[in-house]
């Protein structure tokens, strides 16, 4: 379709009223909706679409999108209601014999990991970041030496890392799409980067696959207090608003500073004494982040990324994690036993 992308949305709403319309059952209807607003719909890919935008048309564009998905999301709504109502009507026509026994239907619904995931996508989008992916099996370059970790560099001992053959890798950390992003999108860039990561590592708070997401945001002046700001809104977003966040000094390869996020025990409500979740600090780690190192700058090797010129900061947390701490799940190999008991208290 070769229109600009205020009339792609135009029209993707048009075509999703017209199918959301025509839906017959509650099948149709949500196979209807994931086509449009799933994580691979067709709204999500327009807006994967805008930071490959001139500057001065992000905007329109961006409010183009969101209207179109906001219409969409109302269309669905109001189709639901219109196929309950007409199944209730359906339902008060038939003869019912009140002496049969009740007939439990099984509901299916989002793992709790995803629904962590999916509230963490969406609090940065609506911060104004895009969201990227990439690919699981990552070359070295891409996970380690355009991120400051060259080879003998001993972060990679930290990583644990599973080898596909000696320069092809699983990837450790979502990082490397940092880097992809850096390499096909021009700054001022704000983006996140949620996906599977995987590690040699085995007991009660790791598994060899978990999810993590990262944020990178590169602009010609970004500082240690944008940096802070974000992650305490975030913070609040999806722990709560009387959550509170401090930052510790730390070290990380591609950034410096560095530091490590906690926020305030979401069980004891940093109140620590006799916790056993927080150790009595009243405090929990949640996430890493600090300022782009201009190595890695130097090493994407565009010069729109210029260490001279730009600035960026950088963050990661793993999804899983905070999935555990938001729903109280002791032992993170819980939510991957696919046990129904568990699953169905989400």
């Amino acid at each position: 379709m070769n229109l600009d992308l205020p009339q792609q949305s135009t029209a993707l709403a048009k075509q999703a009223a017209d199918e959301l319309g025509a839906a017959q059952d509650k099948a149709e209807l949500a196979r209807i909706k994931s086509s449009y607003l799933g994580r691979n719909g067709s709204i999500a890919a327009l807006l994967r679409a805008i930071p490959g935008l001139p500057s001065e048309q992000r905007r329109d564009a961006g409010r183009a999108v969101n209207e179109a998905k906001k219409s969409v999301e109302v269309l669905f709504m109001e189709r639901q209601e219109a196929l309950r109502g007409a199944a209730l009507s359906r339902a008060s026509q038939v003869p019912v014999d009140p002496t049969l026994p009740g007939r439990r239907d099984w509901h299916g619904h989002s793992h709790p990991v995803t629904q962590a995931w999916d509230e963490i996508c969406d609090i940065f989008s609506s911060m104004g970041y895009s969201i990227q992916e990439g690919p699981e099996v990552e070359t070295d370059w891409h996970c380690f030496e355009a991120l400051n970790i060259p080879q003998g560099h001993p972060a990679r001992e930290m990583q644990d890392t599973f080898y596909i053959e000696e320069k092809v890798v699983l990837r450790t950390h979502t990082s490397p799409v940092q880097v992809r992003s850096m390499l096909s999108l021009d700054p001022p860039m704000r983006v996140i980067c949620p996906g599977v990561v995987y590690r040699r590592d085995n007991d009660l708070t790791h598994t060899p696959m978990f999810h993590q997401v990262e944020g990178l945001v590169v602009d010609d002046r970004v500082t240690m207090a944008d940096l802070k700001g974000t992650l305490s809104e975030f913070a609040r977003a999806f722990f709560g608003p009387g959550t509170k966040v401090r930052f510790r000094p730390s070290y990380f390869p591609f950034t410096e500073p560095s530091a490590e996020v906690d926020v305030s025990c979401v069980f004891c409500k940093g109140e620590g004494a006799g916790c056993r979740v927080c150790k009595d600090t009243g405090w929990l780690e949640v996430l890493g982040a600090g300022m782009v190192d201009p190595a890695v700058f130097a090493e994407v090797g565009r010069p729109e990324y210029d260490p001279d010129k730009v600035q960026g900061f950088a963050f990661g947390m793993g999804i899983d994690r905070l999935a555990m701490l938001r729903y109280g799940i002791g032992d993170l190999r819980m939510l991957f036993e696919n046990d129904v008991r568990l699953l169905e208290q989400f």
